[in-house]
């Protein structure tokens, strides 16, 4: 079967995507052939049980994990063959992740947890900070910068997180239940700002989340059924 043509201007375009694992009952396959386009200030919304792939899909799509087959291309490079090397070279410039748990340093700040990477990327510490509390500012926390992850609540904690993701200004956002581990008001509030800076930025976003009430508010929606992407109807 013939699979549709990538667009032009898509920053993530997903071909046959297949991807399988080896468990102690036998072979496992999630993903059996999904695709996806997701233009520029786009926010796409994945659903789907646990278990579907979509933590696969986002894996693959992020240059973490090689898929057993199909073509991944970002902002029209075609990545599917590339070494690691420049993997990773490409995921440090243009991609930004949020997780469930927002895996910040302990030890650090909530400004130098952002600034962090940063100076990875070859800022002076003095134009990481500076920005680092810029994001963190429109996020909310003016007067946290300086408070440790254990002195944030979970949603602080999940902001800091989202602008360590959004700190090198990724082109493409890849969230895996950014919302998943806190309560539903908080879950929200979150939410609403990571919309609002993604809409904000300009950056293709694409947010696995098990909540069908947030994944409304996306400019579209995919379930993952059967290993394949199935776009949803709105309303």
């Amino acid at each position: 079967m013939s699979r549709p043509q990538p667009a032009e201007d898509a920053v993530l375009s997903i071909r046959g995507l297949e991807r399988s694992y080896v468990t102690g009952a036998g072979p496992l396959t999630v993903l059996r052939g999904a695709d996806i386009d997701i233009a520029p200030g786009e926010i796409v919304g994945l659903v789907g049980p646990s278990g579907s792939g979509k933590s696969s899909l986002l894996h693959a799509a992020g240059l973490l994990e090689r898929p057993n087959a199909g073509r991944i291309a970002i902002l029209g490079r075609d990545c599917s063959s590339l070494n690691d090397r420049d993997r990773t070279r490409i995921r440090l410039a243009t991609i930004g992740f949020v997780y469930q748990f927002h895996h910040l340093l302990p030890e650090f700040s909530a400004l130098d947890n952002v600034a962090l990477p940063l100076m990875i990327a070859g800022r002076t510490r003095r134009g990481a900070q500076d920005r680092a509390a810029e994001l963190l500012g429109e996020l909310g926390l003016n007067e946290r910068l300086q408070h440790q992850p254990a002195q944030l609540s979970g949603g602080e904690q999940q902001r800091v997180a989202v602008a360590r993701a959004l700190a090198n200004s990724p082109r493409l956002l890849l969230a895996d239940e950014p919302t998943g581990n806190l309560d539903p008001t908080t879950s929200a509030a979150v939410f609403e700002t990571l919309y609002a800076l993604a809409r904000r930025t300009g950056v293709a976003a694409l947010v696995a989340t098990h909540n069908l009430d947030l994944a409304r508010h996306m400019d579209r929606v995919f379930a993952l059924k059967d290993g394949h992407l199935e776009e949803q109807a709105r309303g």
